[in-house]
């Protein structure tokens, strides 16, 4: 018996869903396109991890400020989901006001686990946000350089083309 406890706990380790549920992966944020979305805003959270991040979602691209948002989505935001190096704010009141928030990149799908101060929560508490992603930074090539400006170390191989 005591060897088939660690087999039991195996399984039912492996039978839980994951913490983020039904949410996507915080890298799989993307356009077909290949350009980042910066967040993904869902109006349904649910006790059960797995039935987040459900219901009507919302993209919001890079540089987005929406001090008002749209009707139909002020105070109903319950889970969400930021992209790698993007930083989603939040603020409880319309023009920036009130309570705010930074959630960096990652997934959460309960706002309910977060609190607005002593007695509130994010979940259906949403009225403004920014979303900002840094720049991903691209190696530059250059040509050769003149004796009063020496040359950069070679960049790797597999990044510029040869001349």
């Amino acid at each position: 018996m005591a060897s088939l406890c660690p087999l039991l706990l195996a399984l039912a380790l492996v039978a839980i869903p994951g913490v983020r549920g039904a949410c996507p992966a915080a890298a799989d944020l993307k356009k077909p396109d290949g350009t980042r979305t910066c967040a993904k805003v869902y109006d349904k959270s649910d006790p059960y991890y797995e039935n987040c991040c459900r219901g009507a979602e919302l993209s919001i691209e890079p540089g987005t400020d929406l001090p008002f948002l749209p009707s139909d989505w002020r105070n109903v935001i319950s889970s969400l989901v930021v992209a790698p190096r993007c930083e989603l704010t939040v603020w409880s009141r319309r023009s920036k006001g009130g309570k705010s928030h930074k959630f960096t990149a990652g997934v959460y799908p309960r706002l309910e686990e977060y609190r607005r101060g002593i007695f509130g929560h994010w979940s259906n508490a949403i009225s403004s946000i920014y979303c900002r992603c840094t720049p991903i930074s691209v190696p530059v090539c250059t040509s050769a350089s003149t004796a009063q400006n020496p040359a950069p170390p070679p960049p790797p191989a597999s990044v510029c083309p040869d001349p």
